[in-house]
Formats: structure tokens, sequence, C-alpha cells
């Protein structure tokens, strides 16, 4: 029997009468005291460690006094493991502040209970709560594709298939019962989700008939708020001692651990009133209410994102293998914060100070000692990753300084070197190279950009150099046009291939 089995098979599953016996003395909100104010499309562990995190730590810092239920949103979920901890479990907060390890747990009971929507009478249960006078919010997580509209959908169905229509047939109800509007909380990772929800919702009203007085419930007594969410969840418990030996600590069986890491920052687009009335504010939380999120959403896909672009594919090449040790490493490290702080940060539309204060945090979200987060897997589909994330960063600084960005063209230079250091054959679904330290690795990307490395297998520096730059599948543009660049990031490439790229990082810093 495995030390899980003998530890937690005797060991009763988290409930509040569990937990109260088991010696636990941080912040509990007590199960039916306080009303549902939010009603939630998902229960998955993002939503757990993130939105219902903030509710949770709002109740405990604001008195703001309020529940969260969750609808399962499709057929097969949650539902019933978490009615059983009667919506109780353990969150896990993992990584570094300033340097230092961090790992902090707390017990979230902000959530009421969870439903099936296709259970007939948890569906009724929805209806009642979408109806109640205390309901103030709904949230949303049901992945990118959840908001598309789905024309085979009607309102007599028990329930429409899709969140759209789901949200369309409470918020009808809603509507017929003379309740105040709703304010919706969006935080799938598309852009403009709130507004890309209401329109389908709209859409369906039209389909459905649903009269001129709901479409200006919608557009007047709603509030669709896109929302930009930033918090790592690698979810579960995957080892299975260390989650018996958690069970063990904490004196409980927990089905629903959660963990994230520390950092987590939410904006959401609405009006100054909306501030006030949401908890976060007074809680003192890393929460904000800002007039457009498509700002914080391009510092963080500059930044976070353009850093990991930048960075990882010439650490590969230089023997790294995890994030981590990319910023234990002082010439990688460095490259990252000359390539952020130098040329990323002073062309984005925000207040320099608190850029540098994102990008400190990135050292310590990269330097996470609970996620081992391969470059390899940073790797997958950089092509489409570097022209989204880095390319962006590359040209405005171009036009904006009229000089070229040495960190970004060497990445650049690190991009091609990656797709074509010591290619070895073109297999169906990847390239495989060769590391310089003489191991293989599989280059997964488009199919054409794969076809186009392998043809260039054998050309030399400056023909693939010109080659990759005047190549508009790639980049939407000629980008041979912008003057030097192409010789830059030949003499980068090079210099890659000659010396290695954690020497060729390091010329940067000279």
């Amino acid at each position: 029997m495995s030390l899980y089995l003998k530890e937690t098979w005797k060991m009763k599953k988290l409930n509040y009468e569990v937990l109260k016996n088991s010696g636990y003395n941080g912040y509990v909100l007590g199960k039916g005291a306080a009303p549902v104010k939010v009603l939630q499309f998902g229960e998955g562990n993002f939503l757990r460690a993130f939105v219902d995190y903030w509710f949770d730590m709002s109740n405990e810092k604001a008195g703001w006094n309020g529940k969260v239920a969750l609808v399962q949103p499709i057929a097969q979920g949650l539902t019933k493991v978490i009615n059983e901890q009667e919506g109780l479990y353990t969150l896990y907060l993992r990584g570094a502040e300033n340097g230092e390890k961090v790992d902090r747990k707390r017990i979230i009971s902000s959530v009421y209970a969870c439903y099936n929507p296709y259970d007939p009478e948890d569906w009724k249960k929805i209806q009642e709560i979408a109806v109640s006078d205390e309901l103030e919010y709904m949230a949303s997580n049901t992945t990118e594709a959840g908001i598309t509209y789905d024309p085979s959908c009607k309102p007599d169905q028990l329930p429409p298939v899709s969140f759209p229509a789901k949200a369309a047939v409470l918020l009808y109800d809603r509507f017929k019962a003379g309740k105040r509007g709703i304010v919706f909380l969006s935080c799938e990772l598309i852009d403009n989700n709130g507004q890309e929800l209401k329109k389908c919702v709209l859409k369906h009203a039209d389909d459905w008939n649903l009269g001129e007085d709901f479409k200006k419930y919608i557009n007047e007594d709603c509030l669709f708020c896109s929302t930009l969410v930033d918090r790592i969840v690698p979810g579960r418990i995957r080892d299975v001692n260390e989650n018996a030996e958690m069970d063990r600590t904490n004196g409980y069986e927990d089905d629903l651990k959660d963990v994230g890491e520390v950092f987590g920052v939410w904006y959401i687009e609405g009006p100054q009133w909306l501030e006030d009335k949401l908890p976060f504010k007074k809680a003192g939380l890393n929460v904000h209410v800002v007039p457009e999120v498509a700002p914080y959403k391009k510092r963080k896909v500059r930044i976070l994102n353009g850093a990991h672009t930048g960075f990882v594919l010439g650490a590969y090449l230089a023997g790294k293998n995890i994030v981590r040790e990319c910023m234990q490493d002082e010439t990688i490290h460095g490259f990252m914060n000359k390539l952020l702080f130098d040329e990323v940060i002073p062309i984005l539309p925000l207040d320099k100070e608190d850029c540098e204060k994102f990008a400190a945090a990135v050292t310590d979200r990269f330097n996470n000692p609970f996620v081992d987060h391969q470059l390899m897997s940073i790797s997958l589909n950089s092509t489409s990753k570097w022209k989204a994330r880095d390319l962006p960063s590359l040209l405005e600084y171009h036009e904006n300084f009229g000089k070229l960005p040495e960190a970004l063209c060497m990445g650049f230079a690190a991009y091609i070197a990656f797709f074509s250091n010591d290619l070895q054959r073109r297999e169906a679904d990847c390239l495989v190279a060769r590391r310089p330290a003489g191991n293989e690795y599989k280059i997964q990307d488009d199919g054409w950009a794969l076809d186009f490395y392998w043809e260039h297998k054998d050309a030399d520096v400056k023909i693939l150099v010109h080659d990759v730059l005047v190549n508009t599948q790639m980049w939407d543009q000629d980008l041979t046009k912008i003057p030097g660049l192409e010789e830059l990031v030949a003499k980068d490439l090079e210099l890659i291939r000659s010396k290695g790229a954690e020497a060729a990082y390091a010329s940067v810093l000279a």
C-alpha cells in the first residue's frame, strides 16, 4: 500500500466540522454566514485560485460578507467533490517575493456550493440564484472557446449548451423578475472578453425575440467588464506522496487542493464607480478598475511573455533547461533585464515606474522554486510568439529612437539559431536539431515554418537571415526594409554559432 493510501484512508474529508476539529486557526467564513453575491461559471483550478481567492480575501479584509455559487460549465466536472467538502478547499500560493521563498496556505471559504446545470434540479437552483435580490456579480472563465455564439441554442433548452446562451437565459429571468442589473466579470483569455460575451447575449436576444426592453436592460442596466487576469496556476498536486504529506499535516483529506503562484493581479475595465462598488480596493488587494485593459495586456505580453520568448531560445542553446536556471545565471538574467528595462519599458504607454515594478516582479516569478518551467515548452510555436510578443517592441523602439535595440535583435538572432542549429531531419510534426552540447531536440511550430527552415538547412548565415527577414508569411512585412537590421541579425547569428549563445548574450551587456 502506498504512503498516500496508508496516511489518508483513516482521514476525514474536509468540511466545516472537520476543519474546526483540525485546529486550523486562519480566517473562515461560516457555511451559511453570508448570502450568495456572485454566480460564477467555471469551477476549475484557475477560478478557485483567482476570483474566489480575491472574494475570500475581501470577506476577511473588507467585511464584504458574500459567497460565490459555482456553475459547472460542462456536463462533467467537480460539482460532487466541491459539495462533499461544503465548498471548502486549501489554496497554496507558492513562489518567491523579493528573492525569498514563499509558501502560503489558506482555506478558501467564499464558495457556497457548486451546481451542475445539466441536472434539472440544479438548473432550477441556478435560476433561483440568478433572480435573487442579493446577487451582484456574475463571473466566468469558460476557456477561450467558451465565448462563442451557437445558433443551435434555444431558450427552452434545460439548459442551453453554450455559456453565452445560459447567461442570456439567466439574465432574461432576472429582467423579467424586475431585479437590478448585474456586473459581469469575464476572465476568458480572449481580447475584449466582456464585450464579446455581451455581443453573444444580444445576438441571442435578437434570435429569440426577447424584446427591445430586455436589450435595453443588457445595454444600460448590466455592465459587461472585460478583464485581464494574471496568475500562473499549476493546480493539482501530482506527486502522490507530497499530496499525502499535505493531508497528514493538515489533518484532513482534501480532494480540491489548489496551487497558484504568489503573484496575482486583476485588471477590470469599467467606470470609476465600479472601483468603489467592488470590495477589492477597500481590502487593499492587487485588483484594479481601469478605463481600458488593453494597455495592461500590452504590458503583460511585452514584458512577461516577451521576456520568455526573447531569451529562452538562446538560453536553451547555452545549456539551460528550465526558466529558474536562467534567473540564476548572471549573463542570461542580465540579458533579460537589458531587454526589458532598456528596450521594452521605454516604449510602453504606461507609467514607467509601474512598468519597472511589474518587470522586477518577473524575476521572482521566473525564479519560482516550486515550478520547473521547461524552456522547451516555452519554445512551442516560437515564430508566431516572436511576431506577437517581441517584434512589435523591436519595431517601435526603432521608430521611437531611430536605432536598433541590441538585446531584441540578439534575441531575434537566437530565434533563428534555435530553428537552424545543426538540423538533423524533418519529422511529421517537428524538426529535429542538435544542441551544441550534442543532444537532439525537437522544434515544433507551424508546418510551413518548419518546412522553411528545413529547406534552408544548408544556407549560409547571410542567405538564411535575408530569407527569414523577407518572409512576409512569418512577419506580415519585409523586415529587410528596416535599415541595418539584416546586417546586425546576421552578425549576431554568426556570433552565436561561433562563440555560443551565452557569450553572444554577454556581448550585448559589454
